[in-house]
Parts: C-alpha cells; sequence; structure tokens
C-alpha cells in the first residue's frame, strides 16, 4: 500500500472518529464539506477545475454543497475507495500530499494535537515533494527563505537578497507550512520582522 493510500484511509478514520460536524483547518469547512470536497476532486471533472480557476469557482460550490447533503457515512466510503480507475494509476502522484495534508488539517483542528512521528521512509517521500514545490509556495517572500530538516538536508525555496529567514523541521511540518499551514511544530530563524512575514505569506499552490 503506498502512502497516499495509508493516508487516505487514516483520514477516513480521523473524520470518522471527529464527526460530520467536526472543524477543520481549511477555513470554514466541517469535515462533511472537507469529504465532499476530495469527492468532486476525484470523480466530478465537470466541477473539479473550479479548484484551481475562478470562472467556475461558482459552478464548483454549488456541486460539492449537493454531494455534501449525502449521508456521511456515504461521503466516507466514497473517499475511502478511492479514485476511479482511470485515475488509479496515477492515485501516488496526485493524492499523496492531498491526503497526508487534509489528514493533518483534520488532525490539527482538534485541541491538543501532536504531530505523528512518521517512518524515515514517508519523511523522504514528503521531502521530495517538498523540493519540487517549495519555489511556487514561498514565491511571494520578500526575503529568502530556506528549508533544513534536522538531519542536515537544505534547499533554498526562494531568493531575494541577504536577509533569510531559516525554516527547520522535519519535512512533513515544512510541507505542511508550505501548503500555508499555520499549525506546524517549526523553528524559525532570522530577523522577526522577515519571519513573520513569511508566515504571513498567501502560501498557495
Amino acid at each position: 500500500m503506498s502512502m497516499a493510500q495509508r493516508e487516505r484511509q487514516a483520514l477516513v478514520q480521523t473524520m470518522a472518529a471527529a464527526g460530520p460536524d467536526a472543524p477543520t483547518l481549511c477555513g470554514e469547512w466541517t469535515t462533511r464539506d472537507l469529504a465532499a470536497h476530495l469527492i468532486v476532486r476525484e470523480r466530478r471533472p465537470d466541477a473539479a477545475p473550479g479548484i484551481m480557476l475562478k470562472p467556475f469557482a461558482s459552478y464548483l460550490e454549488n456541486v460539492q454543497r449537493r454531494v455534501a447533503q449525502r449521508p456521511f457515512p456515504q461521503l466516507l466510503e466514497l473517499v475511502s475507495s478511492g479514485p476511479p480507475w482511470l485515475l488509479r494509476p496515477v492515485d501516488s502522484l496526485m493524492n499523496l500530499t492531498e491526503m497526508f495534508v487534509h489528514h493533518e488539517d483534520v488532525r490539527r483542528a482538534q485541541p491538543g494535537w501532536e504531530p505523528r512521528e512518521l517512518p524515515a521512509a514517508d519523511e523522504d517521500r514528503l521531502w521530495k515533494v517538498l523540493t519540487g514545490l517549495a519555489r511556487m509556495a514561498y514565491r511571494k517572500s520578500p526575503v529568502t527563505v530556506a528549508l533544513a530538516t534536522p538531519d542536515g538536508r537544505r534547499t533554498v525555496a526562494h531568493h531575494a537578497g541577504e536577509r533569510t529567514v531559516v525554516l527547520a523541521g522535519p519535512p512533513s511540518e515544512l510541507l505542511l507550512h508550505a501548503f500555508g499551514r499555520s499549525a506546524v511544530r517549526l523553528e524559525a530563524t532570522g530577523d522577526a520582522e522577515d519571519v513573520a512575514a513569511v508566515n504571513a505569506l498567501d502560501r498557495s499552490v
């Protein structure tokens, strides 16, 4: 079972335990709304473009709202069953970050959350993904942004002069930050104003 598949099943279990009305880190979305988003993304090619393209956003919202009205167990079953057969060959590529980040969106919306200790192989997979998307995530930074891990790996996500902010932590925490999440456990070094500016960035990718 791939990491994407494992995270999918863990996400479904976490949503089931939290219930349909539990908060997430996705704005005002509840777990029900998040499940509907995942279903539309994979199963409604007519509406999914609205995730990225503003002209189609209104249609996406209407479709997603209707999907969210289904019974919660049915929503979870659809998420659990994975993408349609046509997309299954690219499931790991398409869904690794989606399932991991949204799993943490549910986990970390609950009080008392703690980071999970992931296997080294999973952290390695997330590091490879992170190095590919970090430039886009921090492209609006007014200062240079470097990412570092406890085992010595380092990448410069964005060059913007000599002033530098270094974000240090496991790849999993760095990836969540790159996806715009603030509920992370990282060490940030650099000028306090620069660190605040990086944390305030629109880090959507």
